[in-house]
Parts: structure tokens; sequence; C-alpha cells
């Protein structure tokens, strides 16, 4: 028979909540109130690690302008949301698959599929890390609720064979996943409305954590104007709208005129809002992004120079 794990029964996320024993016995309507009530403790928890997420975002930063990667790695419910937030960047802000991305403990059939073994799978995750060739440019985020799971801690040792940056996404403290990272984010969350069920308060708090490491990097990279979408890909008819109404609000233009700039410039909303506001032609336009590495503020600032 197999024995009671007693190190994870003194974790926090694992912890029953008193306040909850007999949930299966209230009404929808109090397990609602209930489970937002513990969903708005998730804010603050993240709040206390602001300065280690401003250290662990200026270190992504600094890696991909060196041309490396931001590797997100995790096992269960946590390596999902690395996937839904890798997948996210492509469309969002114009990057490379490659550029952000994800290994997940099972493979990428275990994000629609439970492969729960898979987690405890150390070498699987040393493999995956070696086999996408990481090198000391690239940063590791390893994603993990527990702050144990050896799929994410095979991948560490790997990453730091390889001169690579770790770092840790952690829901309790002291855990051995965040003391094997170069720099940790223990967003503690307690106790879930379902013991265990860390898919709850603690996925909040990684999704919250992953989305900040990933939006602001790419705010500071240049793949924004202020708050607006600059290199969104234009793959439907809602994104062009969305293109041209970027467009349009950058330069002014009618949404004739940012919808035949898009047009002219390949779908490219920086390249457009550059023809509009200079009035020169894509060609041209794109050579002066370029020329600016892809900052759209900063070519513009030369047209008004």
């Amino acid at each position: 028979m197999t024995s009671i794990d007693d190190d994870l029964a003194k974790l926090q996320t694992e912890r029953q909540n008193d306040a909850h024993h007999d949930l299966d016995t209230w009404s929808v309507h109090e397990i609602a109130t209930a489970m937002n009530a513990l969903d708005r403790e998730v804010a603050d928890a993240v709040a206390t690690q602001l300065d280690q997420i401003t250290a662990a975002t200026e270190l992504i930063i600094s890696s991909q302008r060196a041309g490396g990667r931001l590797i997100y790695v995790g096992a269960g419910s946590a390596g999902r949301l690395g996937v839904l937030d890798a997948a996210e960047c492509g469309p969002t802000f114009g990057v490379s698959p490659d550029q952000v991305l994800a290994l997940v403990a099972g493979g990428f059939g275990a994000v629609t599929s439970a492969v729960e073994a898979a987690e405890d799978n150390y070498e699987a995750g040393y493999d995956a890390i070696m086999g996408i060739g990481v090198g000391h440019d690239d940063v590791v985020v390893g994603v993990s609720a527990s702050g144990r799971t050896p799929y994410v801690l095979g991948a560490f040792t790997a990453a730091h064979r390889q001169d690579a940056a770790t770092v840790a996404v952690v829901n309790n403290p002291d855990t051995a996943i965040a003391n094997a990272a170069g720099l940790a984010i223990e967003a503690v969350t307690g106790p879930e409305l379902i013991t265990g069920s860390t898919r709850l308060k603690a996925g909040t708090a990684q999704k919250m954590v992953l989305n900040m490491l990933s939006s602001i990097s790419m705010i500071k990279l240049g793949h924004t104007y202020g708050n607006l979408m600059v290199d969104v890909r234009v793959s439907n008819e809602k994104l062009r709208s969305r293109a041209a109404s970027i467009v349009r609000d950058i330069t002014g233009a009618t949404t004739e005129q940012a919808l035949e700039a898009l047009n002219a410039s390949g779908d490219k909303a920086k390249v457009a809002a550059i023809m509009l506001s200079a009035g020169i032609d894509a060609h041209h336009a794109n050579e002066r992004l370029e020329c600016y590495a892809g900052n759209l503020r900063a070519a513009l600032a030369q047209g008004e120079s």
C-alpha cells in the first residue's frame, strides 16, 4: 500500500480549509460567494512578489534583446498555463513561436488530457531542456504550485548546466524549486476551496504572474505603442478592424485611410502608421521602422524632428 506523503501534506496548497469542510451541503450561491472571496486574496498574494516579478521581467527583457527565449516549464495545470501564455504571445505581440514557448510534462498531449505521472519524471524535464538546445541567453521559468515537481527540477538542472537563467513561479514558501532557481516568485495563496485543487487560487496566481512576465516584457521590447497592440497579427476580420482602429488612433486618419494603408503595408499596423504619419510608401516606412529596431515611437519621432 502506498504511504501518505507527509511532506506534501505540509504544503499550504494541500491543507484543508476548515471553513469549507461541509462545502457540498452549501447552496450554489454560497459556494460562488466563498469562491469569489478566496479569489480576491490572489491579487494580494501576487502583490507581495512585485519586486521579484520586476527582477524576473527585467531578466527576460535582457534575454530577449540578446536573442534569447522565454521558456515555460510545468506539469498539469501549471504546464497548461505556460502553454496558454506562450501561445498568446504570437498573435498579440507578433513574435515568432520559438521566442516564447512552453514545455509540458507528458508532451503536448497533456495539454488536453491528464498525464499525471509525467510530472514525476525528472529525467524527462532534463531531456526536454537539453532537446531544445537551451543556452546562456535563454530564461527558463518553472511553474509549480507545490514547488517540488520533479519534471521542473530536472529542467532546472539542465538549464543550469547550459548556463541559462532560471525563475521559479510557486505557491508555497521555501520549496525545492524556489531554492533551485536563480530567482523565485513565491505567490503563497494558501488552502484551496477544494482541498489540493491548485487549478483554483494557485492557478489564478500563476496566470497573473505569467501575464505580467510576458506582457511587460513585450511592452518594453516595443511590441506596443502606449497600450495599443501595434504588432497584432491580422489573421481575421475582427483583427483587421482592430488593427485599423489602432492605426487610426495613432495617426488621426479616417477608417478608410487606415484600411488602405494596412492593405498596402501587408497588414502591418506599425508600417501603416508610419506611412500615414510621414506621407511615405510602405517600402520606405518599413525601412524607417527597421532603422529603429521595430520601435514605432522612435520611428514616428524621426518624422517630427
